[in-house]
């Protein structure tokens, strides 16, 4: 494996720390800037929006720019925002910078995806992935609750200063040692890889994704007061299970990324199942220290252990444009990370308490596993559009157009339900 894989999945841990500390930061953050915890959720939100806006825009806008001078670009741009983060004076500037980060953060996710898959043969590129996705585990297992430790000790701008040092660390290694990746003789066609919205099941993927998402991130967002203000726990104790939730997405990961080659239908609804279960006992039990420790394990291993096929999913139905299925899988899991902040607010907001997140995201995580159905039913029935993206898969073998800067290093996935299972891990959002 080329060392410049790791030097992604080390880019992808900043990356990754920066969207999901905020979790262990809210109470802080609120205080310090004069606002109620449920809008400082909506920072979150609003990292979020920059995601879902910023995959596809910036996929399709660097579709035919250097992916090496993309990468530095958009890596610095992200770095800055953590220092604009840091320095903020008022809740609209602090707010601002997220959506600045979050619109670098999507693009290098986009980019970096594919110069991963250009860099290995066909036969590592689950390897390489996984390497990628492993930078996003390692965020929540070390940096989120980094993040919470020195928000707790040395006030919430630090936590924004220790991402910003690890951006740096992370554009050296971009700068030294990520190769020039040639674009393709045959420039990428921008029509051809927008053909992948016309198949339903690709509408379809975005949906279960970003429930499925949203669902276990209404209640992990605001996760820090439920532990104070319900459970009672002393606020030294949010690193440690913020941690514990980081240990339960890495061995869902690692599990979830073998299974689903072989069951990714069988993954999406035991996963999704369990998510919903974990969300109503936390619903029920959010008063007992013991059971909500042990369900911020579980629900960081059923959320990741789900994700691998959530991923794979996206580029099984949409595997013949691989720049805009990434985008699209990062847009998916970030409109979950949208919208499940905002129903967790909305419900504080009514006086429902903190427990009611749970209750609220295991109605998403419901939803979620009702449109799994409606997939796997279309897709017995031979419904659902497959048949279009074969058929594109087929004209960009023949070279009739090529749909990403990494095609000509690698073949396109091919269409069966596990054959890019691996591979689909690609661009993660998110999770």
């Amino acid at each position: 494996m080329p060392l410049a894989v790791y030097i992604l999945g080390l880019s992808v841990f900043a990356l990754g720390t920066s969207e999901f500390m905020l979790s262990g930061l809210l109470p802080p953050i609120a205080d310090d800037m004069d606002v109620s915890i449920p809008q400082a959720g909506l920072l979150i939100s609003a990292f979020a929006i920059g995601m879902v806006v910023g995959a596809p825009l910036l996929a399709v806008a660097t579709l035919r720019l250097p992916r090496r001078t993309t990468l530095i670009a958009l890596i610095s741009v992200f770095g800055l925002g953590q220092v604009a983060g840091a320095l903020a004076p008022t809740y609209e500037v602090l707010f601002a910078s997220r959506v600045v980060s979050a619109l670098a953060c999507a693009g290098f996710w986009a980019v970096g995806a594919a110069v991963a898959i250009a860099m290995v043969p066909v036969n590592q590129r689950a390897r390489a992935m996984a390497v990628m996705i492993g930078g996003l585990s390692i965020a929540n297992v070390l940096g989120v609750p980094m993040g919470a430790f020195l928000g707790e000790h040395l006030g919430w701008r630090s936590a924004f200063w220790a991402v910003g040092l690890a951006s740096a660390v992370a554009l050296v290694g971009v700068v030294t040692r990520i190769p020039y990746i040639p674009l393709p003789e045959k420039k990428p066609q921008l029509r051809q890889e927008l053909a992948i919205y016309r198949d339903r099941q690709v509408w379809l993927a975005i949906v279960i994704t970003a429930l499925a998402a949203g669902g276990v991130f209404c209640a992990f967002s605001y996760l820090a007061p439920l532990l104070t203000d319900v459970a009672g726990l002393d606020s030294g104790w949010v690193p440690w299970i913020l941690g514990l939730f980081g240990v339960g997405a890495l061995i869902g990961t690692t599990i979830g990324g073998r299974v689903a080659d072989a069951h990714l239908f069988g993954v999406l609804l035991s996963g999704i199942t369990a998510s919903t279960v974990f969300l109503a006992a936390l619903a029920l039990f959010a008063s007992s220290q013991v059971a909500v420790v042990a369900l911020a394990f579980l629900l960081g291993l059923s959320a990741f252990f789900t994700a691998p096929a959530l991923n794979a999913r996206m580029f099984n139905v949409a595997g013949a444009a691989p720049t805009l299925a990434g985008a699209t899988t990062t847009a998916a899991f970030n409109l979950g990370n949208t919208s499940g902040p905002w129903l967790g607010g909305t419900v504080i907001d009514a006086d429902f308490g903190f427990a009611s997140t749970a209750w609220a995201g295991a109605a998403m995580t419901v939803l979620a596993l009702a449109a799994v159905t409606v997939s796997l039913r279309l897709q017995r029935d031979g419904r659902g559009g497959v048949s279009r993206s074969r058929l594109i898969a087929k004209s960009a073998a023949t070279g009739t157009g090529s749909a990403s800067g990494a095609d000509r290093a690698v073949p396109a996935p091919a269409h069966g339900e596990g054959s890019s299972a691996r591979s689909g891990g690609s661009a993660a959002g998110s999770a």
